[in-house]
């Protein structure tokens, strides 16, 4: 008796393992990129972060208490080498307001997470801080990643409206994923895929572009709106 062939996953073709970061600085109109020093942002983004200790409530460390043990903490996060931190620099305001990473790296399988995202309220809901997030998406799609991770405490729904924002679709919630500050973390899962880069770039200019704000600054067109078309799946929970 002959067994009906059992269906297989498509052939990905022409992939080539990409390179992983590299550190280079990301430069935008609103932003720029940096890799984090201790030596050279941590005092100016503990001055950004002080009095905001719930910047740190979904966070692995933080808040803290001292300048000095946000120093040693940076410096021993930036000397890993499974994780790179950008130090993100708002040109309007002309400071450094936060710092976000590319972490669980997996080059081979063409996959690579943005997290450990902290930003002060001086750069939140700013185009510097969604010129960061689309910078380093372009890194990443550009550099031949074939999916773009975004992972969050399932309780913190401002980041999960945040990925959305973005582009990026929910895939569900890891359960009892891991343990966070002694609490249990139930994880939501959210990714964009590199087909649907192409339609996120284009989201991501018009958005950005000088026409759409008026001179008020206030935006025209949301760019919740302009990717929500791109999307493949919905949070339920927002």
């Amino acid at each position: 008796m002959t067994s009906k062939p059992r269906p297989v996953g498509p052939v990905v073709e022409n992939w080539r393992v990409p390179p992983l970061p590299s550190g280079e600085v990301l430069e935008g109109g609103y932003a720029r990129l940096e890799l984090l020093s201790a030596d050279v942002h941590a005092a100016l983004l503990y001055k950004a972060f002080e009095g905001h200790d719930w910047v740190w409530d979904y966070m692995p460390a933080g808040p803290f208490a001292s300048a000095a043990e946000f120093h040693r903490w940076m410096q021993e996060a930036t000397g890993k080498d499974d994780i790179v931190f950008y130090a993100i620099y708002d040109k309007e305001c002309e400071a450094f307001g936060g710092f976000a990473s590319y972490l669980r790296i997996k080059p081979v399988s063409g996959s690579i997470e943005v997290g450990y995202i902290a930003m002060a309220p001086c750069l939140q809901r700013t185009r510097a801080a969604t010129e960061a997030m689309y910078l380093m998406m372009q890194w990443a799609f550009e550099a031949g990643y074939r999916r773009y991770e975004w992972k969050c405490d399932a309780l913190n729904q401002p980041s999960r409206r945040a990925a959305q924002r973005l582009g990026l679709s929910y895939e569900g919630v890891f359960r009892q994923a891991t343990i966070v500050k002694a609490r249990n973390r139930d994880t939501a899962w959210l990714a964009a895929v590199d087909s649907e880069w192409p339609a996120l770039r284009k989201a991501f200019q018009q958005w950005l572009s000088p026409e759409n704000f008026d001179e008020a600054g206030d935006q025209q067109a949301r760019l919740s709106d302009l990717t929500s078309p791109i999307r493949q799946a919905s949070d339920p929970s927002l």
